[in-house]
């Protein structure tokens, strides 16, 4: 039977169904061969990866606003499995003890970070990956699948580029700055000095924007205005790389 299979099928179905057969029996034979591992919601990890490596930048320094754990939906875990390290910032009571213990190479804050020093309101669900100082989302998402705001807190914030000033090691360059802090991320952004502190790549979430109307949204002008311009985007994370770095 066989033997009128191989005589009646095409060659490269052939292959196909013989290395189908092979890792059904050996997974491990190939186990990370065809498979990259993601840390990220949206594989966002993978894909900076691969920017990275094409230009064979294989050790860095990243910065993580809107850290939220060191691993669960991280952007830069990947990374620092890799001997990458950098600083991971985020507004979340307590959230540094985690850092703390799993990226212990890294700086680790704990400070809320705004456009301008000012007293915000941050709102805290049974859901972290959903906290964030956002009035507008923070409402529509309370009772929305399952979700439940818990707590609300007034909290002071700090500008990124107070923060880099004071915690970025000396002559450190930024390799890519990953923001996500659910819906402010563009007054982030407009927080820090891309003159003084230029990232190669920068990460920022945009939600609801298909590349054909992403041109429409405010961050991409400004952006474009320090020489950043976008190379990929998820779902809901848009990619800045500037000029220098391409």
């Amino acid at each position: 039977m066989k033997a009128v299979l191989r005589s009646i099928l095409p060659k490269n179905l052939i292959s196909e169904l013989s290395f189908l057969r092979d890792y059904s029996l050996f997974p491990e034979k190939y186990k990370g061969k065809f498979v990259n591992e993601s840390f990220s919601q949206e594989g966002e990890d993978v894909l900076l990866k691969r920017i990275f490596d094409i230009r064979k930048k294989y050790r860095g320094f990243y910065v993580d606003v809107g850290a939220h754990h060191p691993y669960r939906y991280s952007n830069t875990y990947l990374f620092y499995r890799k001997g990458w390290s950098g600083i991971n910032i985020d507004a979340m009571p307590d959230s540094m003890k985690a850092f703390n213990k799993v990226r212990a190479r890294d700086i680790n804050l704990e400070i809320p970070i705004s456009d301008k020093k000012q007293v915000l309101t941050y709102y805290a669900f049974n859901e972290p990956a959903l906290n964030g100082f956002s009035k507008e989302l923070s409402e529509k998402r309370d009772g929305h699948d399952n979700f439940k705001l818990l707590f609300t807190k007034d909290i002071e914030t700090f500008t990124l580029e107070e923060i880099l000033d004071q915690y970025l090691p000396k002559d450190q360059t930024i390799d890519f700055l990953s923001v996500d802090v659910e819906g402010l991320d563009f007054e982030v952004i407009r927080s820090i000095n891309l003159e003084k502190y230029k990232p190669k790549v920068i990460l920022a979430e945009i939600l609801r924007n298909s590349l054909s109307n992403l041109d429409q949204n405010p961050m991409l002008g400004y952006l474009e205005g320090y020489g950043y311009s976008v190379m990929a985007k998820t779902v809901n994370t848009a990619f800045f790389i500037h000029e220098d770095f391409k």
